[in-house]
């Protein structure tokens, strides 16, 4: 029996030709699926993923669109700075000093009971010629507020540390999931040929919490994750020992390329080799650049008494060397570069900015540490118009509470709401978006969230956040999962 169904009102169907027809059906739904996971299909929401060859994973790819931003510098506090204690005046904190946080008297937040409201320990002043209210915790930061685009509205998944440094530095909670510099990596590649695409510089007291996690690269291919190194310990093994010349070891290079090349040819697709293959051929570039770029002595010496780099505290001077060598790494063109302030190998609030017991003398050490060099680096980046072109984003992975803990001289956590600011290519100047309550407590005005965060960051740089993805167990991932909106009103 032949089939009347009509096609287009000109053929006709039989049951063979119907079979036929849905296998070759099947077949294309094959061949897009495969299209789509390779970023191959003429659709503007399609994910678009960058055309890596294997044996130059790092080589410069272009952006979905015209960015603003050719590198980002990240400083990220650990700890939890209080925003009510450095970025975010209220006014009416200060009024009703004393007084239970109205509506939350039996509040319970991350170590226990709430005490009252307690005003912030730094008098807030108006700075430069914006006015923007800062406080005298960070005299020198303050002095650039013109400089900075404030997000008083930003909120966390987390409470506790180790997730909410992961969610920061990486968009989830989890751990497993490649951070925010491994993405800019696999993205764009690097412009620079004998340096990282993207370095992680430690706290010269330590790692944060989640360490590696911050600069890792989880599933994405190896060769994206930060190489972590510090002004005070650089890349280790990177000298040629003295017993073998340069024009052999230049051969042997040479040799083991071709036996890589090779190895790798014959295992098309294995990503983990070509990541280590690819880092022994950077390592091998990287013993003169590095060792040349992590040599602060060619630094004038008005650069470093602006960053404080011979300071008798050896923390803050060691942090200002990682500072300068955060310049040294973006005028060098490294894509990414991560700048930790705080430890937690020392203990809670020791080495980092966790304030539960005793907040007023433990920030008064950390901002010591932090607001002469960071505020150099800073204004070094605009002096040498660097500025122009990086996006510099300061953060912490969450805020504290304006109360008190009970008992105690120290505020708790909080990721209801909190302050992060950011300097440079793509954002506003002397502006401040969003805000918390009258007290500091949560997000009141135009919430953001670290998604929103990480999808800005990526729109500077010209990527769409929405596109840029990783084909891994089933799933398309990004960086900011199924979530995000570009912050707009903070982009010039």
């Amino acid at each position: 029996m032949q089939s009347q169904i009509s096609s287009c009102g000109s053929s006709f169907l039989n049951r063979r030709g119907f079979l036929r027809d849905a296998s070759t059906g099947l077949g294309g739904i094959a061949l897009a699926a495969l299209l789509a996971e390779q970023g191959l299909l003429a659709d503007d929401k399609a994910p678009l993923r960058p055309d890596i060859k294997p044996d130059s994973p790092l080589s410069p790819r272009r952006p979905h669109f015209a960015p603003k931003a050719k590198r980002v510098l990240t400083i990220f506090c650990s700890g939890a700075v209080s925003h009510v204690d450095t970025f975010d005046y209220k006014p009416e904190l200060v009024k009703r000093d004393g007084q239970p946080l109205p509506g939350a008297e039996k509040l319970v937040t991350f170590q226990g009971e709430q005490g009252n409201l307690v005003r912030p320990l730094w008098a807030f002043k108006p700075r430069g010629q914006s006015g923007k209210m800062v406080s005298d915790l960070l005299p020198n930061l303050a002095g650039l507020a013109d400089e900075m685009c404030f997000v008083h509205s930003m909120t966390a998944k987390s409470n506790t540390h180790g997730p909410a440094e992961n969610q920061m530095s990486t968009g989830f909670t989890l751990d497993g999931f490649p951070s925010a510099g491994a993405w800019v990596s696999y993205a764009l590649g690097s412009e620079c040929k004998d340096l990282p695409a993207f370095v992680a510089i430690p706290d010269p007291r330590g790692v944060p919490q989640v360490g590696p996690n911050n600069w890792g690269s989880a599933f994405l291919p190896g060769v994206f994750q930060g190489t972590p190194f510090t002004a005070d310990k650089p890349i280790p093994n990177l000298a040629r020992p003295a017993a073998v010349n340069a024009k052999a070891d230049a051969d042997t290079r040479d040799f083991l390329q071709l036996l890589n090349a090779d190895h790798a040819t014959a295992r098309a697709g294995d990503s983990q080799l070509s990541a280590r293959i690819a880092s022994y051929e950077m390592a091998a570039k990287m013993q003169l650049r590095a060792a040349e770029v992590a040599d602060l002595s060619k630094e004038p010496k008005s650069v470093h008494a602006e960053y404080g780099t011979g300071d008798k505290d050896r923390w803050k001077s060691g942090f200002a060397r990682n500072c300068l060598l955060a310049r040294r790494l973006l005028e060098r063109d490294v894509r990414f570069v991560q700048l930790f302030n705080g430890s937690y190998a020392m203990g809670e609030g020791v080495g980092n900015w966790d304030g539960h017991k005793t907040l007023k003398s433990q920030y008064e050490v950390h901002a010591a540490i932090l607001d002469q060099p960071l505020a150099a680096l800073l204004a070094d980046l605009k002096r040498t118009g660097l500025l122009k072109d990086t996006l510099v984003v300061w953060v912490t992975e969450f805020g504290r509470m304006p109360t008190f803990q009970k008992g105690a001289s120290g505020r708790d956590h909080n990721p209801k709401g909190f302050t992060v600011w950011l300097a440079g290519a793509g954002v506003k100047r002397a502006h401040s978006y969003g805000a918390t309550d009258e007290f500091g407590y949560q997000a009141a005005e135009k919430t953001a969230t670290i998604y929103d965060l990480h999808a800005t960051i990526l729109h500077a740089l010209g990527l769409n956040h929405e596109r840029l993805s990783f084909y891994h167990n089933g799933i398309e991932r990004r960086l900011t999962d199924v979530h995000g909106e570009v912050l707009d009103g903070i982009l010039s």
